[in-house]
């Protein structure tokens, strides 16, 4: 895996900066838009994934994969990719919800460079242990959310 050149950004999430809150669960879950560039050559697709670590759970809490997405630069169009599960039971985007009280969370939005497609829509554990091969470059961007 090589680290470059791929980049994502968004016009909804400044990174490092504290999220707002019409993207988070308790106010409906809007889609922030994201924004990649600097695909690297042999990308076949991309994924998208946004994780909380600091979830009180194992494993923390994802809150979206998306998988096929076309590797073309500029703002992903969520409409022509996979939304796989997140782990609210759901699939495609849920929002960031943390516990009352719990203080500031970490939310990664990772996009993945791959060489080869990603098979159905796996959850994010399974994309990470089967697709962990295909990934050329992967890139980050973080915002933070405290109910």
């Amino acid at each position: 895996m090589q680290v470059k050149d791929l980049s994502l950004a968004s016009p909804d999430i400044a990174d490092g900066e504290r999220i707002d809150d019409r993207f988070a669960g308790q106010e409906g879950s809007v889609t922030p838009r994201m924004v990649v560039s600097g695909i690297p050559e042999g990308t076949v697709e991309l994924a998208l994934i946004c994780h909380d670590p600091d979830a009180p759970l194992p494993a923390g809490f994802t809150h979206w994969t998306l998988y096929g997405i076309p590797a073309v630069e500029g703002e992903i169009d969520v409409t022509a990719a996979r939304p796989g599960p997140n782990d609210d039971g759901g699939a495609g985007y849920v929002g960031p919800f943390p516990p009352a009280g719990h203080g500031d969370h970490r939310y990664y939005f990772w996009v993945y460079a791959l060489s080869e497609p990603v098979d159905g829509e796996p959850t994010r554990s399974g994309f990470l242990h089967h697709s962990a091969d295909a990934v050329i470059e992967q890139a980050r961007l973080t915002g933070t959310y405290s109910a």
